[in-house]
Order: structure tokens, then C-alpha cells, then sequence
């Protein structure tokens, strides 16, 4: 794939810039789940309410990535990501001064940059590291797992010196910058778009449409899942009573950063020739699984936080796989499927955590609503066995 003439740069200088740009989007991505319990005890928020709080997230990215396709393919990848930071930056700077209503709002408003940002980002990253595009991607979401790791900790330090207002200023900062630096770069890599044949070629009648149904349902699952989980595990660290409120918040961290060590090392695992992506992603699953199966049965700080690891390492390389799968399947349309795919993953980020709070407000028990996505592992790991045997009759 080529690059456009007019925006020629250095494909490693817009990879790295997206690279960092992606730790403040990490620390969005994550940020309402060591918050919750703060909000929920400001706005005096049940289980069901609270999983609202995700969904209007959710919700709000899912409308972002519907158009996201749109925005990439008339301004570039570099406008969308500028846009997603600056959504992310009001919604977050905004947030302190919010009631419950206009909170939501504000978390509506981040929630819709994420939708614009992550997919660019990915796609982007996916599109300019032909050669290397596993690896690349787990990189760029390594970068975004340090943003996630950091978060939970910043909250927790925030939250014990009542700063809360501050610790917000302080990543909508963080926003700005990037954007202000993504702005500056003088070179940046874009994609050229595609040709007419190209786009005859990416129709619906070629083969690997047959794989979009699978896909679809892996982005909507995985999103799901990550959130689900992640989103919940302060809120049951909680709940558990056996904790300080300091420590239940930062209990995510263990999650996050288990996603992070995950994909530094898949970063490199996935450089060798010989690794089977799709039984790595259907490996990591099943390690993913028994984490979250561990989570629901811990009740101590050292079995909760060896849990989530777990799950954590489980799932580090599952999603770059995924985005890889849907830029080497697609090429140059990927960007439009993509449009589908993410909007499918911001759906799955709205639905599975609200459904884990519903059936924890239903039967009044949390770990019942955390084996939604331990359910939602199992499938994912079905569909990856699927995928591969669609792969093989494609093939032949």
C-alpha cells in the first residue's frame, strides 16, 4: 500500500506519534471504571444506573465510528484522530462540573472521541507497517495499555487527596498536547485512498466477506469483554468489603497492566514467521477464561489480583489480532468495513458492561453479572475456531 504524494512523511515518525498519542486515550478508555465508585457515591448511583454510565459512553462512541469511516475519507487520518483528541479533551475537562445529567453527557462526549480516534489510530497503524502489521498493532496498544495501568493509580493517589478536579485537568491536558502535537508534525503518513478497481475488488462478492459475520461478532464480543470486566473489577474489589477503598480502586491496574506486559512481548512473538495468529488469539482466550472464572471465586487481595492478571495476559494480544485480520482480509477497503467493525466494538462496549450491571442489580450479587463476560471469552474463542476453518475453505 502507497502513500499519498502530497502528505509523504515518515511512516515510523506517524507511527510513534500515534503510539503516544494512544497513553491519554488508554487512560479515557478506562476511566470510568476506577471512577465509578466515586460517581456512584456522588450521584448515589445503583448497579443498574451505574452500568448506565457505560453505555452512555458506549453509546456515544458508537455514533462517532458510524461517521468515523466518512471523516477518514474525506480529511485523513490525521483530522480524525485531531477531532477524537479534542471531543476527549472537553468531555473529561468538562466532567468535574457536572451533575448526574450533564455528566452523562461529558462521558457521551468522550466517549464519542474514543469512536473517532481508536479506529483512525488502528487503521492507520494497520495500513503504513504492511510488513509488520500484528506486531505494529500490539505495539500502538501496548502504548495504550500504559495509559490504562496509569489511570486506576492516578485515581487512587487523586481520590486520597480529594483532587479529583485536578487529576481530570490534568489528562484533558495530556489530550491537548497530543493533539497539538499531532497537529505540528510537519510530515505524516496517510494511506492513499483507494482505486476504482480496489473498490471493485473489496465488493460484496469477493471471498472474504464470507468472513465479515465473524468478524463483526469479534469486535462486538472482545470490546464487549474488556470493558465488561475491566469497567467492573474496582466496583467488585469493592463490593468484596475486604478491602480499603484505595486499594479497590487501584485493582484494575493489575488488569491493565497484565495487558500491557502482554503486548510488549506479542509484539515481538507475533514478529516471527512461523506464530499461528489465530491459535495465539484462541490460546490467549482460554488463558482469559480461567482468569475471569478466578476473579468470580477470589476474595483476597493476592487471588483478585493474580485473576485479573490472568485474564489480562489472556486477552493482550486478542484485539490487535482481530484489527489485523480485518486489514489483511480487506486492504484498502478496510477502512470503510472498519467503519462497520468499530461500530460493531462500540456496541459491544455499551451492551455487555450495562448487562453486567443489570444482572447484578437483578440478583443483587456482582459475580453473577462478571460471568457475562467469562461467557463472552468462551464464544470468542469458538468464533477464532471458526474463523480458521472459513480461512481453509476460502483457501481452497
Amino acid at each position: 500500500m502507497h502513500l499519498v504524494k502530497a502528505r509523504t512523511g515518515s511512516v515510523s515518525a506517524s507511527t510513534w506519534v500515534a503510539n503516544l498519542a494512544f497513553v491519554p486515550i488508554g487512560m479515557v478508555t478506562v476511566l470510568l471504571g476506577p471512577l465509578l465508585p466515586i460517581l456512584s457515591a456522588r450521584w448515589s448511583l445503583n448497579y443498574l444506573q451505574a452500568g448506565s454510565l457505560f453505555t452512555a459512553q458506549f453509546l456515544g462512541s458508537t455514533v462517532a465510528v458510524v461517521f468515523s469511516g466518512i471523516i477518514v475519507s474525506r480529511w485523513g487520518f490525521r483530522f480524525a484522530i485531531i477531532a477524537g483528541l479534542l471531543a476527549m479533551s472537553l468531555g473529561v475537562g468538562l466532567l468535574p462540573f457536572s451533575s448526574r445529567l450533564l455528566g452523562l453527557i461529558c462521558i457521551s462526549c468522550y466517549g464519542a472521541g474514543l469512536g473517532i480516534s481508536i479506529p483512525a489510530g488502528n487503521l492507520l497503524v494497520a495500513a503504513i507497517n504492511t510488513e509488520r502489521r500484528s506486531a505494529a498493532l500490539n505495539l500502538l496498544n501496548f502504548w495504550w495499555s500504559v495509559g490504562a495501568v496509569a489511570c486506576p493509580f492516578i485515581v487512587a493517589s487523586a481520590a486520597a487527596v480529594d483532587q479529583i478536579q485536578l487529576f481530570l485537568f490534568f489528562v484533558a491536558g495530556l489530550l491537548l498536547l497530543a493533539l497539538l502535537w499531532i497537529a505540528a508534525l510537519p510530515s505524516f503518513a496517510e494511506p492513499a485512498p483507494a482505486t476504482d478497481d480496489e473498490r471493485l475488488g473489496a465488493s460484496p462478492l469477493h471471498p472474504n466477506w464470507r468472513l465479515l459475520g465473524i468478524l463483526a461478532a469479534l469486535f462486538f464480543l472482545y470490546v464487549g469483554t474488556e470493558n465488561a470486566f475491566g469497567g467492573w473489577i474496582a466496583s467488585y474489589a469493592k463490593s468484596l468489603g475486604t478491602l480499603s477503598p484505595a486499594l479497590a480502586v487501584m485493582t484494575p491496574s493489575f488488569f491493565y497492566a497484565a495487558l500491557m506486559i502482554g503486548r510488549w512481548i506479542a509484539n515481538f512473538v507475533l514478529k516471527l514467521k512461523k506464530i499461528d495468529e489465530i491459535k495465539t488469539a484462541r490460546a490467549g482466550l482460554l488463558l482469559a477464561f480461567l482468569g475471569m472464572v478466578g476473579l468470580v471465586l477470589s476474595r483476597t487481595l493476592p487471588l483478585l489480583a493474580s485473576s485479573v492478571s490472568i485474564a489480562g495476559l489472556g486477552l493482550a494480544a486478542v484485539y490487535p489480532i482481530t484489527i489485523s485480520r480485518l486489514s489483511r482480509e480487506f486492504g484498502k477497503a478496510a477502512s470503510r468495513v472498519g467503519s462497520v467493525m468499530f461500530t460493531m466494538a462500540s456496541l459491544g462496549g455499551a451492551f455487555l458492561p450495562w448487562l453486567v450491571g443489570y444482572s447484578s442489580h437483578k440478583f443483587n450479587d456482582l459475580g453473577v453479572g462478571l460471568a457475562i463476560p467469562v461467557a463472552a471469552t468462551g464464544l470468542m474463542s469458538i468464533l477464532f475456531y471458526l474463523y480458521q476453518r472459513k480461512l481453509s475453505f476460502v483457501s481452497t
